[in-house]
């Protein structure tokens, strides 16, 4: 038997599935009746330990990693009273371009610390490019019962190593007061400059 020409073959396919029931998701009106697998790999986050201190400790693994070069990290040191991580280093700018990324996975491979995993959201388009530019504030993990917001200090009687093996199930109210005093300090330090403005006017 002859063999068919390919262009014959390729209109053979369009016109058998012609005929065929097609299956069209409803998105995003429908898009509850379709989650994404639970292993799918989406929009990165930046964890917290459990007393809220971050576990990204500015290393730039991740970006080594990508490659992609999507990612932009740039560490600073800790220090008493403006402590945001155990140890000595945070990642003070972090930043993901997601026009770059391509949701590959390396870089929560490369994290040492588990800081950076990947959620399983999906919906990432936007009309600007700015937008698609994630900051550290966009990726940090939100604070959940029991968290108390960076920076403070580590719990009391700790060291590094407790926090990366889990020993620590929360803050403290050491930890809690500390934030509190903190921000009372930052809201009275906002009302003077508010009246100085004010007066200046």
């Amino acid at each position: 038997m002859p063999e068919l020409p390919p262009s014959v073959k390729g209109f053979s396919t369009t016109f058998f599935t012609m005929f065929k029931h097609v299956n069209t998701e409803q998105y995003p009106e429908e898009k509850d009746k379709y989650p994404p697998k639970p292993r799918f790999h989406g929009r990165h986050q930046l964890n917290r330990h459990p007393d809220g201190l971050e576990k990204c400790v500015g290393c730039e693994l991740c970006a080594w990693a990508c490659p992609a070069d999507a990612i932009f990290v740039e560490g600073a040191d800790n220090e008493e009273g403006d402590r945001h991580s155990p140890g000595e280093r945070y990642g003070i700018v972090y930043q993901i371009n997601y026009l770059r990324c391509i949701l590959c996975g390396l870089c929560i491979e490369a994290c040492p610390t588990r800081a950076l995993t990947m959620t399983n959201e999906y919906e990432l388009a936007d009309d600007s490019r700015e937008s698609l530019i994630y900051e550290k504030e966009d990726l940090l993990a939100p604070l959940l019962p029991g968290m108390a917001p960076a920076p403070h200090s580590m719990v009391a009687g700790t060291t590094e190593k407790d926090y990366y093996e889990g020993k620590i199930t929360g803050a403290t109210a050491e930890q809690i007061a500390e934030v509190a005093a903190r921000e009372a300090d930052e809201a009275v330090a906002q009302d003077d400059a508010a009246e100085v403005k004010e007066g200046g006017a």
